[in-house]
């Protein structure tokens, strides 16, 4: 009989965390394609990558939708047991609030799992991925569907700087300018055509100039040169090595792990909400979800909108707080989660229905009907 209540308990959660879930990444998702196709607009994106960079983007941000869809789902479906009095009627038959609890934690150690996969190395590889692309996009130049005529590109910190006046359907470019301060000697390179390929394998860039002209040193200088060429190559390569000189939501969890860093340790604790997130919302829920039918549940609606929003934002300032050296660092940034638990559970002690049996076993409350 236990069995047969705990399914059905975790269906009903269930059922409402999938139609939850599904809501929240509509939603997501239509946010970030909007976000996606503008930078694809201005010509950040090669169009071609649109589809892959919004499945990378989605893939960062799934372990922050599961926690409150799952809190949203216990609210949802507990709240709905206690209207239509199945509460009351389970606890008739002896089944009792930590019964509630008991039925969720096969529901919350399976989305506590899943969570923690999501955040521990699906966000640091979904973001690494994503900075690739941009690296690609915009630091080692364009591939020619991504390159515009008339406008300038720089790499190396500006240190070199090209021009491409037009672009034809071959792939030829028409009256190329480049300015290289790479070496000891300033060179200045132009030319009428040329052409442009990229290494699929490494992803170099080659940019080749034909018959054009060479300036080498600063005008006035005495050994400044000047000549002509057939063939001008110039060989950028693809400096994904500064990929790993990043922010630290790209770095593997691994790296991060015995680190004395703060802002490696906000950046672990933070993979680690999620999923802890999953035990102490579900436990925040239950009491909220769980009234009485002939009760006003607009105070706990309230308490419960409060409660999401107050988590999450806890949350940032906790990690800015440890990140900063604001809070100790034997304290981390996980406080919140226990700050959060211990503020519901007293704003809803006094309406405890274990507290006022206490309190009648001590004879410091009537009991009902009583005079």
């Amino acid at each position: 009989m236990p069995r047969i209540i705990d399914r059905y308990l975790i269906l009903e959660v269930l059922r409402a965390f999938a139609a939850i879930s599904g809501v929240l990444l509509l939603v997501v998702v239509s946010m970030l394609l909007l976000r996606v196709l503008e930078e694809a607009n201005l010509g950040a994106l090669n169009a071609d990558l649109v589809l892959r960079f919004l499945s990378l983007e989605v893939a960062r941000q799934l372990a922050s939708l599961v926690p409150p869809a799952f809190f949203l789902a216990i609210l949802i479906a507990y709240g709905r047991l206690s209207r239509d009095s199945e509460l009351i009627a389970l606890s008739a038959g002896g089944i009792g609030t930590g019964r509630l609890y008991l039925a969720l934690v096969y529901g919350a150690v399976a989305l506590a799992v899943l969570t923690a996969w999501l955040a521990l190395e699906v966000k640091p590889w979904a973001a690494r991925e994503i900075q690739l692309i941009r690296v690609q996009q915009k630091d080692q130049g364009y591939q020619i569907a991504g390159l515009q005529a008339g406008r300038f590109y720089q790499q190396f910190n500006g240190d070199v700087t090209l021009y491409i006046g037009e672009i034809d359907d071959k792939r030829r470019l028409r009256h190329v300018f480049i300015h290289d301060r790479r070496g000891s000697v300033e060179r200045l390179v132009m030319s009428d055509i040329g052409h442009y390929q990229m290494d699929e394998a490494t992803g170099d860039h080659l940019v080749t100039l034909l018959q054009g002209r060479r300036y080498d040193g600063r005008p006035g200088a005495a050994d400044y040169a000047i000549g002509e060429f057939e063939t001008y190559r110039v060989w950028i390569e693809a400096r994904t090595a500064t990929l790993y000189g990043r922010k630290r939501s790209m770095m593997p969890t691994g790296e991060l792990l015995g680190s004395d860093d703060p802002e490696d340790r906000a950046e672990l604790e933070s993979r680690l909400a999620p999923p802890l997130a999953i035990f102490t919302l579900a436990l925040i829920a239950v009491p909220l979800g769980v009234g009485s039918p002939r009760q006003r549940n607009t105070g706990r609606i309230l308490l419960a909108f409060l409660t999401y929003f107050s988590f999450f934002n806890l949350q940032r300032l906790a990690e800015t707080w440890l990140q900063r050296g604001v809070t100790p660092p034997w304290l981390g940034s996980l406080w919140y989660q226990l700050l959060i638990l211990a503020v519901v559970f007293a704003i809803l002690l006094s309406d405890s229905y274990w507290l006022k049996r206490v309190q009648r076993r001590l004879g410091l409350a009537r009991a009902p009907g009583g005079t």
